[in-house]
């Protein structure tokens, strides 16, 4: 990679150095506020777990409803939709059937109705949502959404995610660790699980507040967040290592500044343009892919301030050894 040799003789349009104290006290309180959330996600009964886990890792059977309204649907309380629940009988080889643990959302305005049940089967699928009809209908024919997997393959799904993010992480980190030496791979592997553990702890806050529930999409977004800040932070060692090959008098400090400032235009273009589809997926996209695009955009965003600030920031206390 080609670094002018002019650029040494320039002054940096900015000072990682002087700014590192901010640097850190930003990155370390939403590193707090994560494990924070992840703590409390964990003692919540409902959850359980440092974030709410979706259908594809518990299994179950999620029921969405479009609800057909002339102008504006009428508001029904969520506890009404469970209560009913508790005392319908879907089954014909049962008198009734009870879902205390059901969870029960209205959706866009309550227009929609979603609910997640244990696992049921198609008959019972149906006799529930017609259970529902005098409660919260009536419901649009072609509006009705029906997901069901058990809980052997949510299981399976849940591992299958944790081994795959547990082999790319490290794939990552040895790459890192033949391409620079001990403390920028350190740093850079460091400002990968800054990365993730924010993300995480962003949507750890959102399933406890929200009610928003990862899923498999969600550790595509992981891994793609993964790739993307060690791709932002390489290119910034790139630079600081081209520079610490030219023969000059610059002190480590003044190097890293300067290295930051050369590829702080390059980053910014390239967080901005890959912002921009992930802003149309979150405004146009529908829901499916919703909180996949928000995963994605928060991602991009944390990434290139650990590229651009919080990385070089550290590599600033050579200064002081």
């Amino acid at each position: 990679m080609s670094f002018p040799t002019e650029i040494a003789t320039k002054k940096p349009k900015i000072s990682i150095y002087r700014h590192r104290q901010k640097v850190w006290l930003a990155s370390g309180l939403a590193v707090l506020m994560s494990i924070v959330g992840f703590i409390v996600s964990s003692l919540d009964s409902s959850i359980g777990l440092p974030v709410r886990p979706g259908l594809d890792f518990t299994g179950g059977t999620q029921i969405r409803l479009e609800r057909d309204c002339s102008d504006q649907c009428n508001q029904i309380g969520s506890e009404v939709i469970s209560e009913a629940l508790n005392n319908i009988s879907i089954s014909q080889n049962e008198s009734s059937q009870k879902f205390f643990g059901a969870r029960v959302q209205f959706l866009d305005e309550y227009n929609s109705l979603s609910i997640r049940v244990p696992s049921l089967s198609a008959s019972e699928s149906k006799n529930l949502i017609q259970s529902l009809v005098n409660i919260a209908g009536p419901f649009k024919s072609g509006g009705q959404y029906i997901e069901t997997i058990g809980p052997t393959l949510g299981a399976q799904l849940l591992k299958t995610t944790l081994i795959s993010l547990f082999a790319a992480f490290s794939c990552v980190a040895f790459y890192i660790s033949i391409r620079f030496d001990k403390k920028f791979s350190f740093l850079a592997i460091l400002a990968l699980i800054h990365d993730v553990l924010i993300i995480c702890g962003i949507f750890s806050w959102l399933g406890i507040y929200l009610d928003v529930e990862v899923n498999s999409l969600f550790a595509v977004a992981l891994l793609t967040i993964a790739g993307y800040s060690v791709n932002d932070t390489v290119v910034v060692f790139d630079r600081i290592r081209e520079l610490n090959k030219q023969d000059n008098s610059l002190n480590p400090t003044q190097k890293i500044d300067l290295a930051v400032s050369a590829t702080l235009t390059r980053t910014l273009y390239t967080s901005g343009t890959t912002l921009l589809p992930l802003f149309a997926l979150i405004f146009f996209g529908g829901s499916t892919l919703y909180w996949f695009a928000v995963a994605l955009a928060l991602g991009v965003i944390v990434g290139s301030w650990s590229s651009i600030a919080l990385v070089p920031s550290l590599l600033t206390l050579q200064k002081d050894e």
